[in-house]
């Protein structure tokens, strides 16, 4: 990885700086090597004792075991239903998902079915919510999943794959995807992100049921009609990365990929012209 992120990091930099060895620190905190070792290049999802046991091992601040419980709490692995998450606010599931990715130095993302939310415009994501939210409430979401939008211009490494089966999909209307479209080439084009595009005519063989987002090595995002998970154990975390690595090799990039976007975004273009009369 070339840019670590933020808990492996400072986890490795407080045991550098306490003066341990990974084998030393592993017998402080009852870890085994390999584990901490893991720790440090994000490759396990510590828990939040494990955590708190190596912060006291390498005499950390208060302040900043803290703030490592903290990412290590939203990092949790568990699963949230959307209704549950409408009703306390899907803005802070916004907002929860922002943390993660501020705490993550790579992220992965295969959409088959929608834009990414990292790229999505303000008028797609609004027809995504539809009246699923009350009207205050939705523009308050809104405004959360834009805000998260703030990372593509931090160094992290973003690799997205979007099949042309989700861009075809026509949310809120051609006006709305064709802003989408044009959004898209000048995010890949100009080199902010990594962004492959599979399309349509390209035969596979890997089958897909849903999209997912990969945190560096060790969480994964991924929702459903009913539900957003977080999974963060380690062979599961592998799966989807092996996933992912399947499908990425579908991909287009670069004057490809934009080759592509533009084709359809002029096809979208060509819905919103008025019929001569």
């Amino acid at each position: 990885m070339t840019n670590q992120d933020h808990l492996s990091a400072e986890l490795r930099r407080l045991r550098k700086a306490a003066g341990l060895s990974g084998t030393e620190a592993a017998r402080l905190t009852s870890l085994s090597q390999s584990k901490v070792s893991r720790v440090e290049t994000g490759a396990f999802m510590p828990t939040e004792d494990q955590v708190v046991a190596l912060c006291r091992a390498y005499r950390a601040p208060a302040k900043i075991r803290r703030a490592l419980v903290a990412i290590t709490r939203d990092l949790r692995e568990e699963a949230s239903s959307a209704r549950v998450v409408f009703q306390r606010g899907a803005w802070r599931m916004q907002q929860r998902i922002g943390k993660i990715e501020t705490a993550s130095a790579r992220i992965r993302s295969f959409q088959p079915t929608i834009v990414f939310g990292l790229l999505q415009t303000r008028a797609y994501i609004t027809a995504l919510f539809g009246d699923s939210l009350p009207d205050a409430e939705r523009d308050q979401t809104v405004d959360a999943r834009l805000d998260r939008q703030r990372i593509l211009d931090s160094n992290r490494e973003f690799h997205f794959v979007v099949t042309e089966g989700a861009l075809r999909w026509n949310m809120g209307g051609a006006t709305t995807m064709q802003a989408q479209l044009d959004h898209l080439i000048q995010l890949s084009c100009r080199g902010r992100v990594r962004l492959g595009v599979i399309p349509w005519t390209t035969a596979v063989s890997v089958p897909v049921l849903h999209g997912f987002d990969i945190y560096d090595s060790r969480a994964v995002l991924l929702g459903t009609q009913t539900a957003t998970a977080l999974v963060t154990d380690e062979r599961e975390v592998a799966d989807y990365e092996k996933n992912f690595a399947e499908v990425e090799r579908y991909a287009t990039y670069d004057d490809v990929a934009c080759s592509h976007l533009a084709r359809i975004a002029a096809d979208y273009r060509q819905l919103t012209v008025e019929p001569l009369r």
